[in-house]
C-alpha cells in the first residue's frame, strides 16, 4: 500500500530544535538521507521500498526526523492489527483462547510499529543521531500513534546494541522485553571441518557426520548452486518456503512471490540465493544477506517429502557456511526459531527486542506487569541452554 497513511500534519514536540513527523513513500524517496538510509546494514532502505511493494496486510509509512529541511533520520513503520499474545504458550495460551470464545477482541489491537516488517529493525543515522531520534520518539509515539487510530506501540525487534539510546523510551513508559532472539555464530574457519572438529561436542560431531553421510550417499547426488535471479523457479521454490512457513509455531510476514524474485534484482550486492537439487529436482533452497564480513541465512524453504530422510537441514548449514567461509565472510546469522540444532551447533543467542506500550496510561500501567509475564521467549524449553541466555534481558 504506497503512502497509505499519507501525511499528517503534527503538532510535535521538539528536542534541540527537531521534530518528528509522519511521511508518505512518495515524500520520503526525494530526501536525500533516505537514499543512504541503513546502508552500514544488510537490510537498506532499498529493502524497506521491496517490503511495501511486495507485502500486503500492512499499511506502511515513514517517520521523518529533522528541523525544517535539514532531515537527520527516516525511520519507516507500518500499521497492523496484532494479537499481542502471539507468543505465549502453556496455560497462558489456553486460558486467552477461553476468553476469546467470548471475547474476540480480548488483547488484539491496532499496533504502531516502528522498524522492519520483515526482520529487525534499526535506527537510521549516527550513534549522535540514533539517541536524538529516540528520544524525539520517545515524546512524539504516543500522540503520532493516536493520530493513527492505534492503540499500541511497539519498537519491533531492534537488537541489543540499541539499548542505550532506547532507554529513553523506558522513561516515557515503554516496556521492553526480549523478542524470539536471532542466532550467530563465528566462522573464523578455513572450512567446515575445521568448525566442526574445534567448535563441536565429540557427541555432536559425530552425529553431524552421520546426517552429513547420509546426505552425500544420496541417489541422485544432492547438488548446490547459487542463482542472482530465481524468477524463472519462483513455482517451484515458492511452496517449499509455504512448507516451512507453515510448519513454524509463530507466524509473522508472509513473504510473496514477488518478494523472492524482486530481492536479488534491487540488491544484487547484498542478496545470495542457494538453491539445492536432486538431479533436475529442487527439493531446498535459502536466501541470504551479506554485509562487510558477515553473512545471515533469512529464509529457507525445503521439499518435506524428503527432508528429513536426505537431512537437509545439515546439508544446508553445511553448504551455506562453507560458502560463506570460502567468500570471506567472518560471522554467521540466521533467523529466529529451531533452536534445538542451533544451540548443539554452538551458535549464541543475538538478542533483539521489543519496546511496547499502550496509549491510555492506566491500561499501560497494567499491561507493564502483564508483558514480562506474555513475552514470547518464556515458552521455548531450548532458549535457556544457550551459554547467553541471559542477555535476552
Amino acid at each position: 500500500m504506497h503512502g497509505g497513511i499519507g501525511r499528517v500534519k503534527l503538532s510535535s514536540s521538539a528536542i534541540s530544535g527537531g521534530t518528528i513527523r509522519i511521511a508518505s513513500r512518495n515524500e520520503i524517496v526525494s530526501l536525500p538521507r533516505w537514499q543512504t538510509a541503513f546502508a552500514g546494514e544488510r537490510k537498506d532502505r532499498r529493502f524497506y521500498e521491496l517490503l511495501e511493494d511486495t507485502l500486503d496486510g500492512f499499511d506502511y509509512g515513514y517517520l521523518v526526523a529533522g528541523n525544517g529541511d535539514d532531515i537527520s533520520a527516516v525511520q519507516p513503520y507500518f500499521v497492523i492489527d496484532q494479537d499481542l499474545v502471539a507468543g505465549t504458550g502453556g496455560q497462558a495460551k489456553n486460558v486467552i483462547a477461553a476468553i476469546r470464545r467470548l471475547w474476540p477482541r480480548f488483547m488484539r489491537a491496532r499496533t504502531l510499529m516502528v522498524g522492519c516488517a520483515a526482520g529487525e529493525g534499526h535506527l537510521d543515522g549516527s550513534e549522535m543521531v540514533q539517541s536524538a531520534t529516540a528520544e524525539l520518539l520517545a515524546l512524539s509515539l504516543r500522540r503520532i500513534a493516536r493520530e493513527l487510530n492505534c492503540v499500541m506501540v511497539v519498537l519491533k525487534e531492534f537488537p541489543a546494541k540499541y539499548r542505550a539510546p532506547l532507554a529513553v523510551l523506558q522513561h516515557a513508559g515503554f516496556t521492553r522485553v526480549p523478542s524470539m532472539p536471532m542466532t550467530t555464530l563465528a566462522i573464523d574457519f578455513k572450512d567446515f571441518e575445521e568448525y566442526v572438529d574445534k567448535s563441536l561436542s565429540p557427541r555432536t560431531r559425530g552425529k553431524v557426520r552421520r546426517k552429513l553421510r547420509t546426505a552425500e550417499r544420496a541417489q541422485p547426488a544432492i547438488t548446490m548452486t547459487l542463482m542472482d535471479d530465481v524468477s524463472a523457479i519462483i513455482d517451484e521454490i515458492y511452496p517449499l518456503y509455504l512448507g516451512v512457513y507453515e510448519r513454524s509455531p509463530l507466524q509473522f510476514e508472509k513473504l510473496s512471490k514477488e518478494f523472492l524474485c524482486e530481492i536479488a534484482k534491487r540488491m544484487p550486492d547484498k542478496a545470495r540465493f542457494m538453491v539445492w537439487r536432486q538431479d533436475q529436482k529442487i527439493i531446498a533452497f535459502g536466501l541470504c544477506t551479506v554485509q562487510g564480513n558477515a553473512i545471515c541465512h533469512e529464509y529457507v524453504g525445503f521439499d518435506y517429502s524428503v527432508a528429513f530422510e536426505l537431512n537437509l537441514y545439515y546439508r544446508v548449514f553445511r553448504d551455506v557456511i562453507e560458502w560463506a567461509i570460502a567468500n570471506g565472510y567472518k560471522q554467521f546469522y540466521s533467523g529466529s526459531l529451531n533452536y534445538d540444532p542451533k544451540w548443539h551447533l554452538r551458535q549464541s543467542l543475538f538478542p533483539i527486542d521489543l519496546y511496547v506500550r499502550h496509549t491510555s496510561g492506566p491500561v499501560n500501567a497494567l499491561f507493564r506487569r502483564l508483558l514480562p509475564l506474555l513475552e514470547p521467549t518464556r515458552s521455548d524449553p531450548i532458549l535457556p541452554n544457550f551459554h547467553n541466555y541471559r542477555e535476552l534481558w
